[in-house]
C-alpha cells in the first residue's frame, strides 16, 4: 500500500466559507437596511472520537520527508547549481548518507548500475534532464532532477547550494502521472488504486526544516481540470555530453 499523509486545510477552509456565506447572507442592499435570510446552521465543531486512547509517538512507516543529505564531492562555485553537471550530482548522491534512516528513495540495484554507467553508456543513463527553481525563497534557483528507476517508479530528487556545497532537500519515488513546479511547490499526481481518482502531493520548502515536506496530499476524483497540464513546460537544460561541469539553462532564470 501506497503511504500517504493528509496534510490539507480544506474543511478548515469549507467551514469558513460557509460562516462568511451564512454572516453576509443578514446583509440586505435594499436602502441599506438588514433583511434576515433565516436563521444561520449551527457550526458544529469537531468531536475527539475515543479519547481514552494514548496519542501515538511514532509513524508508522518512514515517507521520506525531511530527510536530507549533503552530497560529498560536490563544490557549487558561487552556489550557482547551473554550474552542476546533473550526472556527477546524482553519481555522487549514491554515496551520500541521509540525516536520519530512510528507505523511501532506495534505488534499485540496476538503477544504481546504470546511474554508474552513464558515462560509458549514456543512452540507458536512468539520469533525466535537469529543471531550476528557487524553492526555498533564497533567491538562487534550486537543482530538480529526474531519476527513472527500473522497477517503472521516478525518483524526484531537489538539490540546494549553500557555501559552495550542495544538499539534497528532497527526494520521493513514485509511479507518477507527472509531476510540475508551481510558484515554490512540487506538484506530484499519481495513480490511485480506486478507479477514476488520483493522489496530488504538494512538497514545498519548510525552513524549520531545512528539507521540502508534502504540505498537501490529497485524493481526488480525475477531471478535465486535472488532467496533464497543456501549459508550456519549464524549459529543461542540455545533459552535459562530458564529465565536466557545464552550465545550465533554466526557465525564467534571472
Amino acid at each position: 500500500m501506497r503511504p500517504h499523509r493528509r496534510v490539507t486545510h480544506r474543511a478548515s477552509a469549507v467551514l469558513v466559507a460557509a460562516v462568511g456565506a451564512a454572516s453576509l447572507a443578514g446583509c440586505g442592499t435594499d436602502g441599506g437596511q438588514l433583511r434576515s435570510a433565516g436563521p444561520a446552521p449551527t457550526v458544529i465543531g469537531p468531536a475527539r472520537l475515543w479519547p481514552q486512547l494514548p496519542p501515538a509517538s511514532a509513524a508508522p512507516y518512514d515517507y521520506g520527508e525531511g530527510a536530507t543529505a549533503r552530497i560529498p564531492g560536490i563544490t557549487v562555485p558561487h552556489d550557482d547549481v547551473h554550474t552542476l553537471d546533473p550526472v556527477a550530482v546524482v553519481q555522487a548522491d549514491l554515496m551520500a548518507t541521509t540525516s536520519r534512516s530512510s528507505g523511501s528513495d532506495e534505488l534499485p540495484a540496476d538503477t544504481v548500475r546504470r546511474i554508474t554507467a552513464c558515462r560509458t553508456a549514456p543512452t540507458a543513463c536512468p539520469v533525466l534532464q535537469p529543471y531550476y527553481r528557487d524553492l526555498t525563497g533564497n533567491g538562487r534557483d534550486d537543482m530538480v532532477l529526474g531519476v527513472r528507476r527500473s522497477d517503472g517508479r521516478l525518483s524526484v530528487r531537489v538539490y540546494m547550494a549553500n557555501s559552495d556545497a550542495l544538499t539534497r532537500i528532497m527526494a520521493v519515488s513514485d509511479a507518477v502521472i507527472s509531476v510540475e513546479l508551481a510558484g515554490r511547490d512540487v506538484i506530484m499526481r499519481v495513480p490511485s488504486a480506486i478507479a477514476g481518482y488520483e493522489y496530488r502531493t504538494v512538497w514545498s520548502w519548510d525552513g524549520q526544516q531545512h528539507a521540502m515536506l508534502p504540505t498537501q496530499d490529497e485524493i481526488l476524483r480525475k477531471t478535465a481540470e486535472t488532467a496533464p497540464s497543456a501549459r508550456p513546460s519549464a524549459e529543461p537544460s542540455p545533459r552535459p555530453a562530458t564529465t565536466s561541469p557545464s552550465p545550465g539553462v533554466s526557465e525564467g532564470r534571472r
